[in-house]
């Protein structure tokens, strides 16, 4: 997948500048697509160049000027040329992983300190992902908002990030317990 896709399906809420897409990046797409604004900025050049985003110059007093993106119907129709296609399968590259598969031979304190961070961040991601699943709900039943919304993908992806981030909290507790009882148990 390619960062154009990312960055139409955000434009999919409407028009944004590259400093809103940065931070709906964060607030939004980070549990699966990372991008820095630098990276964002770049490929909305390109994207305007083929015409997939249509870019609008907004006159500002006191800031400098800015420039709003929105999707034109050529980009439109890539997304959904995109959404067509058979994703490529996910292969997983983590460094924590393996550490772990390596820690019989390692320091086991440090990949224990590793997990632990892991599963502090993935624990505040968990209450990112709850705020703002909370925030599209706005009062209304899951339910209710999947029959309503306008758009349902942006609460998919959200909820996929969650599951993703509670199964990390999930396996950092118990990969930690079976650390620290070989380590017991080897100390005795």
């Amino acid at each position: 997948m390619s960062l154009r896709n990312a960055v139409m399906a955000v434009l999919l809420e409407g028009e944004a500048s590259g400093y809103d897409l940065a931070k709906s990046f964060d607030a939004s797409v980070a549990n699966f697509w990372m991008a820095t604004p630098q990276q964002i900025y770049r490929e909305l050049d390109k994207m305007a160049a083929e015409g997939l985003v249509q870019p609008r110059l907004v006159q500002q007093d006191r800031r400098p000027n800015k420039r709003l993106f929105s999707l034109t119907e050529a980009g439109r129709r890539a997304l959904h040329e995109f959404t067509a296609e058979p994703p490529r399968p996910v292969a997983i590259r983590e460094e924590l992983m393996v550490q772990v598969q390596a820690v019989d031979a390692g320091d086991v304190e440090a990949v224990k300190h590793s997990l632990r961070e892991r599963m502090s961040w993935a624990e505040a991601k968990v209450a990112r992902f709850e705020r703002l699943r909370a925030r599209l709900l706005n009062g209304r039943t899951e339910a209710e908002f999947l029959a309503d919304a306008d758009r349902i993908g942006p609460y998919l992806t959200l909820m996929r990030g969650l599951t993703f981030e509670r199964e990390n909290v999930s396996w950092a507790k118990q990969t930690l317990a079976i650390l620290d009882q070989r380590t017991k148990t080897h100390a005795e």
